[in-house]
């Protein structure tokens, strides 16, 4: 029974780890859906699209400098002291006032403002995308966690039930006595240390459904394995050129350069004349305090208008539009050293990240010949000590590197497809379109906003009371380090590890 029960735990580094790569026929949430989810109600990244929704208003608020502005005035007035000059002194006057004032020319000030206001909602947009790959890279890891940290408890309950078989073998044996204190002791001392690494495996079971919560928004369930990631490049160099052209970070970067050049623009304006139109109306009233002049009553109501062309040159302005103007060059040419730092971390960052894609497939590979090799020298440890040439220890031995052998190999699947994940993500190419979300219907368009609202110029045009569109974790339960009952017998089809004679 114990030579049976250790076939199951070999059997179950090659198919529990071949799990996490390839999709399975099997119920229950899928990595799509968990996508869809952190989507629709991650707070980071509702956050970002608020703020980007914040920079979209930047456009109409440039734009009103150019626009007409009319305001109005009123003042009652009461005449504590009259003039000893006056002929006609009122005790108290109402009036009220018009102003209409119309730009006619600002030295371009207003044009590049809108300019750069309209580049810096695209490098906005762009800092958007970079979020949302960053919610999804972190969701693809969580969900991977999970997975991961079930197969390891997985594997760490298997090793407890052969650990135990093989003491009760042992144990047997001892009481014929075909074997010592000794063994027994042994066996006792390594089943310990398998339960001990149970709990620890269960608690970071926990600990991965809890921070698969706190992305995604929802208790994990019962997971599915991954489908396959599309979109993989054959080589780093072509990693790099298409990160060039997509990498959301690198994208914005450049935008905000272009935005600081139209920004000198916008100070020189200062040098420039300005020309406005303008036009004002006046009413004052007198409530019948005005006196007469001689026996002719005083019109108590005045009324005044008047209309022109202002125009203003600066002369001297004590240097501010100069001081302007250099300040808005060196930001520029700040902006520029941080476009070529943002194209330095993105070839690094790509680079690593295939660099790492590859370690991880290697280890794969590694580790499936490691799980093979000891799996063939826990058989043959087994099988010399059934005719005395080797002792329990060394079967225990041959048994915990076995599992090591596992636990590494099943990690490494899991790292395979997160490095690959992160990969894509760096490229540009791990965004709700690239994963196929449009399909769901659910696709945020930043542009829709932008559109609703550049060109409103309205003073009243108000939005809905903003409310919370993230979900809350507070009533999520407590996670416990159980593996899910789909979860279990998925891997009890894979591997037979529910099967107590195993084969």
């Amino acid at each position: 029974m114990t030579h049976r029960k250790f076939g199951a735990s070999i059997r179950l580094a090659a198919l529990a780890g071949a799990g996490l790569a390839l999709a399975q026929p099997v119920s229950g949430e899928t990595l799509k859906e968990a996508l869809v989810d952190a989507y629709e109600t991650n707070p980071t990244l509702q956050a970002a699209r608020a703020s980007q929704r914040a920079t979209d208003e930047s456009v109409p608020i440039a734009r009103s400098s150019g626009l007409p502005s009319l305001s109005g005035s009123a003042q009652h007035l009461e005449f504590l002291k009259q003039s000893s000059a006056s002929f006609i002194s009122p005790s108290r006057s109402l009036s009220a006032n018009v102003d209409l004032g119309v730009p006619i020319y600002s030295g371009g000030s207003v044009r590049n403002a809108i300019k750069a206001a309209d580049i810096r909602v695209d490098a906005g947009q762009a800092d958007l995308r970079g979020i949302e790959s960053q919610i999804f890279s972190q969701t693809v890891a969580a969900y991977m966690d999970v997975i991961l940290n079930e197969a390891i408890t997985g594997l760490s309950s298997n090793n407890v039930d052969v650990l135990a078989v093989n003491l009760q073998a042992t144990s047997d044996r001892f009481e014929i006595g075909d074997l010592t204190r000794t063994d027994v002791a042994q066996s006792e001392a390594r089943l310990a240390v398998a339960r001990s690494d149970l709990r620890s495996a269960q608690a970071n079971l926990v600990s991965a459904k809890e921070r698969y919560i706190q992305v995604v928004g929802n208790p994990p369930g019962e997971l599915q394995p991954p489908p396959p990631l599309p979109g993989l490049p054959g080589s780093s160099e072509d990693a790099v050129a298409i990160a060039l052209d997509s990498n959301p970070d690198l994208m914005a970067a450049r935008e905000r350069a272009k935005a600081a050049d139209v920004d000198i623009d916008v100070a020189n304006a200062g040098h420039h004349p300005q020309l406005e139109a303008f036009a004002t109306g006046g009413y004052t009233n007198y409530l019948d305090t005005l006196g007469s002049v001689g026996t002719t009553p005083a019109d108590q109501t005045q009324t005044t208008a008047q209309a022109g062309v202002r125009l203003r040159v600066p002369i001297f302005q004590g240097g501010r539009v100069a001081a302007q103007a250099r300040q808005a060059q060196a930001r520029a040419s700040a902006a520029l050293e941080q476009e070529i730092a943002a194209e330095r971390d993105v070839i690094a960052s790509v680079r690593a990240a295939y660099s790492s894609w590859q370690a991880a497939n290697s280890i794969v590979t590694s580790s499936q010949a490691a799980v093979e090799a000891a799996e063939l020298s826990l058989e043959g440890v087994r099988a010399e000590n059934s005719v005395g040439n080797r002792t329990i220890l060394d079967i225990l031995n041959a048994q915990q590197e076995l599992l090591r052998s596992q636990v590494q190999l099943v990690t490494a699947r899991r790292n395979v497809y997160v490095a690959g994940f992160s990969l894509l993500a760096a490229m540009g190419k791990a965004e709700a379109r690239d994963l196929g979300l449009g399909e769901e219907g659910l696709l945020y368009d930043p542009e829709v906003n932008y559109e609703r609202v550049r060109g409103r110029f309205w003073d009243w045009g108000r939005d809905p009371d903003p409310v919370a569109e993230s979900t809350r974790t507070v009533d999520t339960p407590t996670q416990d380090g159980e593996i899910p009952p789909a979860t279990e017998a998925w891997l009890q089809g894979l591997t037979g590890i529910g099967d107590a004679e195993g084969r």
